[in-house]
């Protein structure tokens, strides 16, 4: 049984509107034709009418007609195979056996529904219902849903696996950088994340377009932000806060200082994790990970013993609000320098200190007194639970203080020979 596949409104072979590509054989038992949308389009004038298939030709071809094709060659695939196989068994092949292999084969949602996101949506229902992502996670990735469909509008770029492509790749980058102002390492981080989506609806045969995997994820930037030196830890310990709450906040700030960890991490620490004097730490991002011991000393005690050993923690984005407000009250307002990279292109910024501390300053802060000290890459991060030592260089960059004692240190005994005569 021969079969063929033909356009549903060829417009007289010269249209540039696209139109469904529809398969077709005929049944002569049943004295019937038979027609099955593939859900593929195209325009006319990148069909090969004489072929019956996508016009491979250099200047009359779709940008996407390579996924076009091999989703017909999967049609055409599953058509043999099933008219083998009835062939073998001695039964009759008729358009009903043809159809229900089709819709089993291809017809994963409904017509009338956008399959992209109906995937999107069965992925990331699959990942929380096994348990493999952590809240932060599923927070990313409903992000990333929300800058696809707000993509959608802003562009007008109908998304669906097919125009997963190139010009897609090209305009998303486009809308990350200048409409949503991202940075190089969160458009890294977000278009990983949906390449890991896209790779689950290869595997799970939503979609047979592999253009995706020539996305040049960036690599990510080391960019110049701020961390404390101890002298700056002291003094915001030492300050008088103007009440108990922002003494509390500065209290839980100056603690991740000393002990380098994460802010969700506090909420683990209670009298039982302190084990000879060290707070054991099981990895809150990576349970696989081992246990890691971050020793104690007076001040980091003091404030563990301050709270009865159950620090007073609030929200990560209140803590961020209100620890701003205890470092502006201590006159750390002078301007600082910190950098900002989309793709190629740096920019270099200022803004005043107290609106660049964050949580996550203190765990920088930590790394940066630590390697300051000259303490080995090794040991700090067996207390910060870093294993990738490209990430744990994000933390730490060399400033000119630590230069010009690396060559005071290292040629600073060299003495200036008296000049001979001529």
């Amino acid at each position: 049984m021969t079969h063929s596949f033909f356009l549903k409104e060829p417009q007289k072979r010269i249209g540039d509107k696209p139109t469904l590509i529809l398969f077709t054989c005929h049944f002569n038992r049943e004295k019937k034709k038979f027609v099955y949308s593939t859900g593929e389009r195209i325009s006319p004038i990148h069909w090969n009418f004489l072929e019956n298939r996508t016009n491979s030709a250099k200047n009359h071809r779709d940008s996407n007609y390579k996924t076009i094709q091999m989703q017909l060659d999967r049609y055409t695939s599953k058509f043999q195979e099933i008219e083998s196989l009835y062939t073998k068994i001695n039964e009759e092949f008729t358009s009903k056996d043809l159809k229900e292999a089709f819709d089993n084969e291809f017809k994963k949602v409904a017509a009338n529904k956008n399959q992209f996101y109906d995937a999107y949506d069965a992925f990331t229902g699959e990942k929380i219902k096994r348990k493999e992502w952590k809240p932060a996670t599923i927070k990313r990735y409903k992000n990333i849903k929300n800058h696809l469909e707000n993509f959608e509008r802003e562009k007008k770029y109908k998304l669906t696996f097919n125009t997963i492509n190139n010009k897609f790749y090209t305009e998303f980058i486009d809308y990350c950088y200048t409409t949503l102002d991202h940075n190089t390492n969160t458009f890294s981080r977000n278009l990983g994340l949906f390449k890991t989506f896209m790779f689950w609806a290869l595997k799970e045969r939503y979609t047979y377009n592999e253009s995706f995997k020539e996305f040049v994820k960036p690599e990510r930037v080391i960019t110049k932000q701020v961390a404390l030196n101890i002298d700056q830890v002291k003094a915001i310990f030492e300050f008088q806060c103007k009440s108990k709450a922002l003494e509390r906040v500065r209290d839980i700030f100056v603690f991740q200082c000393l002990t380098g960890l994460r802010y969700g991490e506090l909420k683990l620490i209670n009298e039982r994790t302190i084990v000879n004097n060290a707070l054991v730490i099981q990895e809150e991002k990576d349970v696989t990970k081992e246990t890691r011991e971050v020793p104690l000393f007076e001040i980091s005690n003091y404030i563990l013993k301050k709270y009865n050993y159950n620090l007073p923690l609030l929200s990560n984005q209140k803590q961020n609000q209100f620890i701003k407000k205890v470092f502006e009250d201590a006159e750390f307002t002078f301007d600082v320098e910190y950098s900002r990279t989309k793709n190629k292109e740096q920019e270099i910024k200022h803004e005043a200190f107290n609106k660049r501390i964050s949580t996550h300053t203190a765990r920088r802060t930590f790394v940066t007194i630590m390697k300051k000290k000259g303490i080995a890459d090794k040991t700090i991060m067996n207390m910060t639970g870093h294993r990738d030592l490209k990430t744990f260089n994000t933390y730490y960059k060399v400033d000119n203080i630590a230069k010009i004692d690396a060559v005071n240190l290292a040629f600073g005994d060299m003495e200036l020979p008296k000049l001979k005569k001529a």
